[in-house]
């Protein structure tokens, strides 16, 4: 398995959010996470930012309105997390 910003943030968001029903594999890179899609919701929104910090030490502001578009998929993760690292999105 290739070790890319993308799969570490699916691995996060399984963990994090003790998706018990969902392997990270699943977890579709374009898909939206939230409502359709994963079927994430607001609390996991909260934790998953938390995890994000904790993970990667990358501070999102619950009043950005950019939240929306950041936590929309994985592919959109990847993006935030590497421009606000300095990273590579994908290996």
């Amino acid at each position: 398995m290739s070790d890319s910003l993308e799969n570490r943030l699916k691995h996060l968001i399984v963990d994090a959010l003790a998706l018990e029903d969902v392997e990270p594999d699943e977890i579709a890179t374009e898909e939206p996470l939230f409502v359709e899609g994963l079927g994430l919701d607001s609390i996991d929104a909260l934790e998953l930012a938390l995890a994000l910090q904790e993970e990667f030490g990358v501070v999102t502001s619950p009043d950005d309105e950019r939240n929306r578009e950041i936590f929309y998929s994985i592919k959109s993760l990847a993006e935030f997390v590497a421009s606000e690292t300095g990273s590579e999105p994908t290996v």
